[in-house]
């Protein structure tokens, strides 16, 4: 092992290429067409809101890479020839590699609308997206939001702390009405039409309306609605950034696919993060997953197998959190919409605040298989144990403190829960005092 090269320096990408340098001296180098350095992609948003600059979003110095010589190119790769072990470049020289990872990301999708390459209309992903959005914000009356999912909420809070009016689009009939439950999502809905943003749920994009010199100038809906605007952020979901690896040996299908070890199908070639889909992934899991965790574990993984170790992908029980204006959220395990049959939940909504906790379980074994946040955060290592170790639903509600995370004089919510598991079960409990419980945090953590 010689030369380590890898396309993209997104969290995969570095993850790898920290790791690589920790375990070997080998030659290492980072290609990217974004920006000369890693930064916090999640941060974007709060650049452009003002919290944060660029500077403040960059976990490491400049001086970091060149220190541990992590050498780095800002340029794009055009073309992989993986005979010769050769990348071409736009502006630099061909660099050959010993060992190739591809962590080049996503795009976001696009699925054939009339005007969807006018220039005001695109995603939230990349530094670019958030610079153009910058660009188009300065004189913007309104803008048009499609999809209701993570990036359309947060895009829609970025233009609302400006005080730019939006109109989002949301073809379910209730805001993320496939991933969260029917309570939950109706909570968000509340939330997003509390903070003044037009929410039309059960409408759809017709066409993007083109002002005659390639800019957007609206968008028609499938009602026939006409809607005037000067930007439209389409954020139906993202697919692997590979175009570029098409028609290649490499073996594709929506992702470059990999192995457990993250390798592809050509020899001494990885791939790692949102480009890469699982042939068999770990149970429970999707064969691809654009969630920032994973694709920090696929690239320390990616690492050891770079430097000899035999290591398979385990990302874990599931998780992920975000936030919905100023409701946070959280996700642990298994919470399927709607719930099959066999598997069942306790919810229990607080009647003025948005908060919300929904246990979800098995009904003969009573094994407890997800939880669901919303404006309460759970410790990760307490509700991970009970997971991993099939607590039934009766411990969880009894040892329910132990999972508490919220700041100290937050007021908690656990007596509810126990009288909400009395009136379901029948059964009465007593909750854990907070000294057994001590011996159950600190085993977890």
């Amino acid at each position: 092992m010689n030369h380590v090269v890898i396309i993209g320096n997104g969290i995969s990408g570095i993850t790898t290429a920290r790791q690589v340098r920790k375990k070997s001296d080998a030659r290492i180098t980072v290609i990217s067409a974004e920006t000369e350095h890693f930064f916090s992609r999640t941060a974007l948003m709060y650049i452009y809101m003002g919290h944060m600059k660029y500077e403040n979003t960059k976990p490491y110095e400049d001086w970091f890479w060149k220190k541990n010589k992590i050498n780095l190119v800002f340029d794009q790769v055009t073309e992989v020839d993986f005979e010769k072990k050769q990348l071409t470049l736009t502006k630099t020289t061909p660099v050959n590699y010993d060992k190739l990872v591809i962590a080049t990301g996503s795009l976001p999708n696009k699925f054939g609308w009339p005007g969807q390459d006018l220039e005001g209309v695109q995603g939230l992903y990349s530094y670019q997206d958030l610079e153009n959005m910058e660009k188009r914000s300065r004189s913007l009356k309104r803008a048009v939001i499609v999809g209701g999912g993570l990036i359309g909420i947060e895009m829609a809070e970025m233009f609302h702390s400006r005080n730019i009016p939006v109109t989002f689009l949301v073809r379910e009939k209730s805001f993320w009405g496939k991933v969260l439950p029917r309570e939950e999502s109706a909570m968000v809905n509340s939330e997003i039409l509390n903070n003044h943003i037009d929410l039309r749920l059960g409408e759809e994009l017709e066409e993007i309306l083109d002002d005659g010199k390639g800019q957007v100038i609206g968008v028609k809906t499938k009602g026939g609605e006409i809607i005037n605007c000067g930007f439209v952020g389409l954020t139906v979901g993202v697919r692997p950034n590979i175009d570029f690896l098409r028609d290649t040996a490499l073996e594709i299908d929506r992702g470059v696919l990999i192995n457990e070890r993250q390798e592809t199908s050509v020899a001494d070639v990885y791939a790692v993060g949102d480009c890469a889909q699982h042939r068999t992934p770990p149970s429970g899991r999707r064969n691809l997953e654009q969630i920032w965790y994973t694709g920090k574990i696929q690239g320390e993984n990616c690492a050891r197998n770079i430097c000899g170790d035999k290591s398979h992908y385990d990302p874990g029980v599931f998780y992920n959190s975000a936030k919905f204006f100023e409701i946070e959220y959280q996700i642990y395990g298994e919470v399927p919409v709607p719930e099959p049959e066999g598997v069942a939940s306790i919810y229990w909504e607080h009647p003025e605040a948005n908060k919300s906790i929904r246990i979800v379980f098995e009904e003969n074994s009573q094994s407890v298989i997800g939880f669901n946040l919303m404006g309460i955060r759970f410790r990760h290592e307490v509700c991970d144990k009970w997971l991993r170790e099939k607590a039934t639903l009766k411990t969880v509600v009894r040892d329910l403190r132990a999972a508490h995370f919220d700041p100290e004089f937050y007021k908690t919510y656990e007596t509810e829960i126990k009288k909400l598991y009395e009136q379901t079960t029948g059964e009465s409990i007593e909750l854990s005092s907070l000294e057994t419980l001590k011996n159950l945090i600190f085993k977890s953590a």
